[in-house]
């Protein structure tokens, strides 16, 4: 659930705002009811990186870097310049 604000009044209730943030509401702030940013809490749920977690898990072909062949080119081409 969120709770939707304007910025006026935003600094008269920013103490309840937060309250109610801790208690796992969203706040949306609204300019013109408009909506331009949301209050959340902070999550220490985040994990550590961990090097080499994903090893194996993406191939790289061996003609990657190899030139692409004529027709795709040609596609590009003409995305970039569309014929007359």
């Amino acid at each position: 659930m969120s709770i939707t604000v304007n910025v006026s009044e935003v600094s008269a209730k920013f103490s309840e705002l937060l309250s109610q943030v801790l208690l796992g509401e969203e706040v949306v702030i609204a300019q013109k009811g408009i909506p331009v940013a949301r209050l959340v809490a902070l999550t220490d749920t985040a994990s550590p990186r961990i090097p080499g977690l994903d090893k194996g898990k993406v191939i790289i072909a061996p003609d990657f870097d190899e030139p692409l062949p004529e027709d795709i080119l040609n596609d590009f081409d003409r995305a970039i310049a569309p014929p007359k």
